[in-house]
């Protein structure tokens, strides 16, 4: 039988919604810093945008904020005596495999889930805050006044 949610957690008692919120915060940066780490290699290696190092500063920058983010979260693991013991992923989605204080429990993301939350993500640490599929619908997306560029008539 399937369940049609977006996330499912086996409920565990002694797991605390915040305790579970780290774990999940655990797996979205592990995937994301790991993306980061191949979109810079891809750029540099490919020999096909004319200025790769452009790029790969805003993309690294992403890795290095993820990184940060994962230190943090390793720290607060231990300062709590949690682990991820296992990740695994199907074609359903991301599960993970964790113990918390000595109890073990599982937590699932489906993929449409996990993949929006993702997107969400990355564009913070990449520091795009803004969502652009609107402006690309619109008839002038940039203001005449607002642009740095001349008119062309």
């Amino acid at each position: 039988m399937r369940i049609n949610k977006a996330v499912i957690m086996m409920t565990v008692s002694g797991i605390s919604t915040e305790e579970r919120s780290l774990i999940k915060s655990y797996l979205f940066l592990r995937f994301i810093h790991r993306v980061f780490e191949r979109d810079c290699r891809i750029i540099q290696e490919s020999g096909i945008f004319k200025t790769p190092e452009l790029y790969v500063e805003l993309v690294g920058s992403g890795a290095k904020k993820t990184a940060v983010l994962l230190k943090e979260i390793k720290q607060e693991f231990k300062s709590r005596s949690m682990k991820v013991f296992e990740i695994s992923r199907s074609p359903d989605g991301v599960e993970a495999h964790y113990s918390c204080r000595g109890y073990v429990g599982c937590i699932e993301i489906l993929w449409p889930s996990f993949q929006q939350e993702m997107m969400t993500r990355m564009r913070a640490y990449l520091g795009l805050t803004h969502d652009f599929t609107d402006r690309a619908s619109a008839a002038d997306p940039i203001p005449s006044a607002a642009s740095p560029f001349p008119a062309v008539h």
